[in-house]
């Protein structure tokens, strides 16, 4: 099993008393598959994407990644699980300001020793429609292109798994299609693991398997297979 958690729960102190933000969450993801995390905004979906790909701590329960269990590893090893087998596209982009488009996709191959960082990069660019920005500074960009360069970041160096929260949220219906269609020809050409955070039913609905999250639980939901 590639992802695994077991009672998984995070919860908060606030000044009107604890909040259960995520509550006794089991989830099982094979290698290779696609699923979406569908449910209103507030439910806990970001949280779980967090803890999934150790970005956040647990209050209780365990995730396992690659059979490793993500509790047993401090900050710097989770650091390294994740620039070896994780990419992560944020809904935020969070890309560096002070580097181009092509210097941030570059950035996280380059951390990992990648030799072919800067060719890679470029293809990845080309493949989103920003061929012609490598050399713009995110202040440079639109929203829908500073996106774009966040996702091709997170391609960067073929993660084992891409955790995705709103991949197309920021963009238009031609772009969002074009990175819809990539994601999914990932998937298949590099059996790249898929795990996304979306309000796009469409884009849902062409993953394997659909969960949706209430009020921080996690229920799995039965695909029409007719």
């Amino acid at each position: 099993m590639l992802i695994q958690t077991t009672q998984l729960e995070k919860k908060v102190q606030t000044s009107s008393g604890i909040l259960h933000i995520l509550q006794r969450i089991d989830l099982q993801i094979t290698a290779g598959e696609t699923v979406a995390i569908v449910g209103a905004s507030g439910s806990g979906k970001s949280t779980l994407l967090s803890l999934l790909a150790g970005l956040d701590l647990a209050s209780a329960g365990d995730v396992l990644i690659d059979n490793v269990k993500l509790s047993n590893l401090d900050e710097e090893q989770r650091a390294k699980l994740r620039a070896d087998k994780i990419g992560f596209i944020f809904q935020s982009f969070l890309l560096i300001p002070s580097l181009t488009a092509l210097e941030n996709v570059m950035l996280p191959a380059e951390l990992a020793g990648n030799r072919k960082a800067e060719q890679q990069a470029r293809t990845l660019l080309q493949d989103v429609g920003l061929g012609e920005r490598l050399t713009h500074y995110p202040n440079q960009l639109s929203g829908g292109e500073q996106q774009r360069v966040a996702i091709a970041r997170a391609f960067v160096g073929t993660p084992k798994i891409l955790f995705a929260d709103e991949p197309t949220g920021n963009l238009d219906a031609t772009t969002g299609h074009t990175i819809e269609d990539l994601l999914f020809e990932m998937n298949e050409s590099s059996g790249t693991t898929l795990v996304m955070v979306t309000h796009n039913e469409q884009l849902a609905d062409r993953c394997q398997r659909i969960f949706k999250m209430d009020a921080g639980s996690l229920t799995e939901v039965q695909k029409d297979v007719a």
